[in-house]
């Protein structure tokens, strides 16, 4: 799968919720990176700060701009979340806003180091946590480099149109970076309008609709017992088939042209 990135506008909630509820439900070997440039929150709420001593992006960003330490340091700084299987690790995001400045250079480079993890030993696809377009220093390295980037959004319209603006903003710039078609979908959370007439207003599909579940988004939010069973989880696991076939589809489209030996502006 590669990169997943999940991203929303501003006001509109869910992101890092929705990422950790993939991240613990999917069947892959995953890392669920932080990179809101706002901070991260899943060491904090769902870890319940249990963790001694700094770990994260933002310990990552202080050792490669002083001394190009990414590829030796990236591990340890992972906190595994399904101990000791190592098929589900955080790489938790920046807690003290002086390392945002540390960490807004190296979005490339960080972007480049995660689409390398999909061809390692062994493998791990990475879901990114992008946090709100709208702030200072947004990771738009990562939002380009990912197979696919989840905008994720009520369905209520004041959330639809702070979405509809976010999303030309990102149209505009995956235009001008010669980005490959088809990366951007909806993901809704909630209730609201329909999901076709969602897709139809905002001229993107729409892959999946997360249900209402106040109570898991609190555990996953605050820290407890994560129920399989729960209305959250059962969708996030299911938004992994959607996922995937998008990536085959994607996948075989960009590479048809190559293995038929046929130009690329055909």
């Amino acid at each position: 799968m590669a990169i997943i990135a999940l991203v929303s506008a501003k006001g509109s909630p869910g992101v890092t919720t929705t990422a950790l509820a993939c991240a613990l439900s999917w069947h892959r070997r995953l890392i669920l990176a932080e990179c809101d440039p706002a901070g991260g929150s899943v060491l904090a709420g769902y870890l319940g700060g249990a963790l001694d001593g700094p770990r994260g992006i933002g310990e990552l960003a202080v050792g490669e701009l002083r001394d190009g330490s990414l590829e030796s340091a990236f591990w340890s700084q992972l906190v595994d979340l399904d101990a000791p299987r190592r098929e589900r690790l955080l790489l938790p995001g920046v807690v003290d806003p002086a390392q945002a400045g540390s960490v807004t250079p190296l979005w490339q480079r960080f972007a480049d180091f995660f689409t390398g993890l999909e061809r390692g030993d062994p493998p791990y696809d990475v879901i990114v946590d992008c946090g709100r377009l709208h702030v200072l220093g947004p990771p738009w390295p990562l939002l380009r480099a990912a197979s696919v980037v989840l905008v994720v959004s009520k369905a209520q319209l004041p959330d639809l149109s702070g979405t509809r603006a976010m999303l030309q903003t990102i149209e505009r710039d995956f235009a001008e970076h010669r980005v490959p078609s088809g990366t951007l979908r909806l993901l809704l959370v909630g209730g609201g309008h329909g999901r076709s007439e969602v897709s139809k207003a905002l001229q993107l599909p729409v892959i999946a609709r997360l249900p209402h579940d106040p109570r898991t988004a609190e555990v996953l939010s605050l820290g407890g017992t994560v129920r399989a069973s729960r209305p959250l989880l059962r969708a996030a696991r299911e938004l992994e088939v959607p996922i995937g076939a998008l990536l085959e589809r994607r996948r075989a489209r960009l590479a048809w042209p190559v293995s038929q030996g046929v130009p690329d502006a055909i």
